[in-house]
């Protein structure tokens, strides 16, 4: 039976797909792409020829439906975004959704997606966090963050680079100037940096220096309060 195939592909350095993307993408009969020009340069350096068909988060709701009857048809579909794992912050959840429905199985790789290196190297607690992805452009945007405002959890967001000099004067307004933020910036790329320190000071590093490339901003969880005296608990795996 055929099925849809979520295909992660690279967020910058292209030897980072997996062999297993690279035979799905050879052997499946149609590659939905969130930007045919993007995927196209993809499979070019991978040697692949195939065809492809725009589903993007402008087309999905009207596609996805015969997409689906695409596949009950006997077509194996794969579905990529320009970079990372479709679904996450990306076009993906309705095709998902709408293949689950009808009984369509659905099998999704695993692979890169940029949120989970720069949790990793930020230096925060990374056994619990929640992700925010792109806060609204306008409306909505303080009522998210202060909603967040008593998160204990490490956060991560996803933002342009025009603007996260406003997004970290949101976080110096909610969260606090000396709450610790790691920003990490063109992950798996020639010039990928990290910045870490409080909101105050990595604040002062982009606005002295124009923000450049896809950023992820990962933001340290409200620090737990302790009584007066109480010792310091640390937990250990025996515990």
């Amino acid at each position: 039976m055929a099925k849809l195939y979520i295909v992660p592909t690279p967020i910058g350095n292209l030897d980072d797909i997996t062999l297993r993307a690279v035979n799905v993408l050879r052997e499946v009969d149609l590659v939905l792409a969130e930007d045919t020009r993007t995927t196209s340069f993809l499979l070019k350096h991978l040697g692949i020829e195939q065809k492809l068909r725009s589903h993007h988060k402008f087309n999905e709701h009207a596609t996805v439906r015969t997409v689906a009857e695409t596949i009950a048809a006997g077509r194996n579909v794969a579905l990529v975004s320009d970079a990372g794992t479709p679904g996450i912050s990306d076009p993906g959840f309705l095709l998902v959704r709408t293949c689950v429905e009808a009984g369509i199985e659905v099998e999704t790789l695993p692979g890169a997606t940029a949120f989970v290196p720069a949790l990793v190297q930020s230096g925060f607690p990374c056994d619990r966090f929640c992700f925010e992805g792109f806060l609204p452009q306008k409306k909505g945007r303080m009522k998210q963050l202060q909603a967040l405002a008593d998160e204990e959890r490490t956060m991560i967001f996803y933002e342009s680079p025009y603007r996260v000099v406003k997004c970290l004067e949101q976080f110096a307004e909610v969260f606090g100037a000396e709450r610790m933020v790691s920003v990490s910036r063109e992950l798996t790329k020639k010039f990928e940096e990290t910045v870490r320190g409080t909101v105050a000071e990595v604040l002062d590093r982009f606005r002295a220096a124009e923000p450049k490339g896809e950023f992820v901003l990962v933001v340290s969880g409200k620090p737990k309060l302790r009584r007066a005296n109480e010792p310091e608990k640390y937990e250990s795996d025996d515990e």
